[in-house]
């Protein structure tokens, strides 16, 4: 190859490993689902010889997984709206605190994701449970006769989950409110704009891109757990991730695991689409 034939293919030899790397590790695996979906059942193997559409119309069809699946979005939707209440706060304390604790509290944000998931869920449990720490707890104060289920519902699960990807909504805002300069805040209050002014036309549409990146990551997370909603929710609340996975390893039902998966997978791509592009216009609308 001659200097010049290098320098004009040098951009495609440089994005080439990562093209590799992306299409055999992320594209290969979705074509094989999406190919997957539409195998015929199979008598004594996990897929059969032709294809069909019986596995999305099945999945459609039946009310059991449509349920399933509005329980895992309210599930995503719910841990979305909890991280983002309780994150902002933390974020705008970490991005703009005192700096002699900055690292203590970047820690402790951090403290989570340095714990197996399994671990975390199972300290959940034990704080949960009916014999756990907190209705022990409020049993001993006399606040309750009984235990208070906390387990084996959608409280649980959201509430596990939120501690869990909290720090996935923290630290895109963190970073978002880090980038706003002080200096504007000064000049609204100069011209004698109110706290709360303040927050809704300048801090707020500033940091929306780190809000938009948070909640996106919270959500499409929520959508995808397998192990804390498995271990808090255990069999009387499934989500379609649990679902997915009994299919696929319990019953050897690889088609139509496939099909649940791809029909969550769309679903929440278009919400996050459409969240993304509401955002957007309210961002530049501001």
């Amino acid at each position: 190859m001659t200097e010049a034939g290098f320098r004009r293919h040098a951009p495609l030899l440089l994005i080439a490993p990562a093209a590799i790397l992306l299409f055999v590790f992320i594209l290969l695996p979705y074509l094989t689902i999406v190919v997957m979906s539409f195998r015929t059942p199979g008598q004594g193997a996990p897929y059969g010889e032709g294809y069909t559409l019986a596995n999305y119309i099945r999945f459609l069809s039946d009310s059991f997984y449509i349920g399933q699946t509005l329980n895992t979005l309210m599930i995503g939707f719910i841990c979305t709206i909890v991280c983002l209440v309780l994150g902002f706060p933390v974020a705008w304390q970490l991005a703009r605190g005192n700096s002699r604790f900055r690292g203590l509290a970047y820690g402790i944000v951090l403290s989570p994701l340095l714990v197996g998931i399994v671990i975390r869920s199972y300290g959940w449990t034990i704080l949960l449970g009916n014999n756990g720490v907190i209705n022990r707890t409020l049993m001993n104060l006399g606040i309750v006769d009984r235990p208070v289920g906390l387990m084996y519902n959608t409280l649980g699960i959201v509430v596990a989950l939120s501690h869990v990807f909290l720090p996935f909504m923290i630290l895109p805002i963190m970073n978002a409110i880090q980038g706003i300069d002080p200096s504007l805040e000064s000049a609204a209050r100069s011209l004698g704009a109110s706290k709360a002014t303040i927050f809704r036309r300048i801090i707020l549409p500033l940091a929306m891109p780190g809000i938009q990146a948070g909640c996106i990551l919270t959500f499409v997370l929520s959508l995808s757990a397998y192990v804390t909603p498995s271990l808090i929710g255990g069999s009387k609340v499934k989500t379609m991730a649990v679902s997915v996975v009994d299919a696929l390893v319990d019953t050897f039902q690889w088609p139509f695991g496939s099909a649940l998966a791809l029909g969550l997978a769309v679903t929440g791509g278009l919400i996050v689409v459409a969240f993304s592009m509401a955002t957007r216009m309210k961002w530049k609308a501001n």
